[in-house]
């Protein structure tokens, strides 16, 4: 659950359950029982060992696997049986996999009007008109990557960094309620990681987009959002934000919930 000073809810998540492998010997419950809010511009950061129902309440929330049971609403609608695809001018989320958001044989203007136009029924082409390439240029220059300059670059051409860079945009422009963000800096160098770190942060603030981001970094975990939650088999076991949440150190974090994880790093 969240504090949300006694208002309504953005997202509601109440008593998902989602069981892999159901009725055999290897059977896992992924979520358990989970009751997740979160208010709106809130950005919660969501950590814990590899198996403890972080990526899955994300997939849950975006539509992409079934929930056994329990309800999802977003403001007044119901998205517990809705298809992804009617979610997605609502929810837009970024991968880790920096191949993942974008598509590759199309230029980054194709790219950015084809996300502008998520959950609409319109082509796109029609719509790179002079007005729209510079405001993509607008865009993009708040990367500080050059990109504003290449335009009618095909996406194959950049690198990993950059790509993950444009798929954030990409994942804004349309004006989303909610942003999802899976680990999207963990398969990128440490420089340019903190890179799209920033420009994730300044896109949040810019937009006041509500935002769950997952991440094994520690020091990610306290310094960025506004709220951190802890998740292990499949529940919440670990809810703060406030001043509770920035006097946390990494190492603390850490030695308080015995996290063994290799993929967790205190620093970066």
């Amino acid at each position: 659950m969240t504090q949300t000073d006694g208002g309504k809810p953005l997202l509601d998540c109440r008593g998902l359950e989602i069981t892999f492998n159901p009725g055999v010997a290897d059977a896992r419950k992924a979520l358990d029982g989970l009751d997740f809010m979160l208010a709106e511009r809130e950005f919660a950061v969501a950590i814990g060992s590899n198996g403890a129902g972080k990526s899955t309440l994300l997939n849950a929330i975006a539509g992409s696997v079934s929930l056994d049971r329990g309800t999802i609403r977003l403001g007044d609608r119901d998205l517990t049986r809705l298809a992804p695809y009617r979610r997605a001018g609502l929810i837009t989320r970024v991968f880790q996999d920096p191949m993942s958001g974008t598509a590759a044989g199309m230029t980054i203007e194709e790219n950015l009007a084809l996300a502008e136009q998520r959950g609409r029924r319109r082509g796109f082409r029609a719509h790179l008109n002079p007005s729209r390439r510079d405001r993509y240029r607008d865009l993009l220059r708040t990367l500080s990557l050059g990109l504003e300059d290449r335009l009618t670059t095909q996406v194959a051409l950049l690198s990993g960094g950059q790509r993950q860079a444009l798929s954030l945009l990409m994942a804004l422009i349309s004006k989303p309620r909610l942003l999802l963000l899976d680990e999207h800096t963990a398969a990128l160098d440490p420089r340019t990681a903190d890179i799209v770190m920033q420009a994730t942060l300044d896109a949040v603030r810019q937009t006041d987009v509500a935002t769950i981001m997952i991440t094994h970094n520690m020091r990610h975990a306290i310094e960025t959002g506004t709220r951190l939650v802890m998740m292990d088999a499949g529940r919440v076991v670990y809810d703060v934000s406030g001043a509770e949440k920035n006097s946390l150190t990494p190492e603390a974090l850490v030695e308080r919930f015995k996290i063994d994880n290799d993929r967790m790093r205190l620093n970066g």
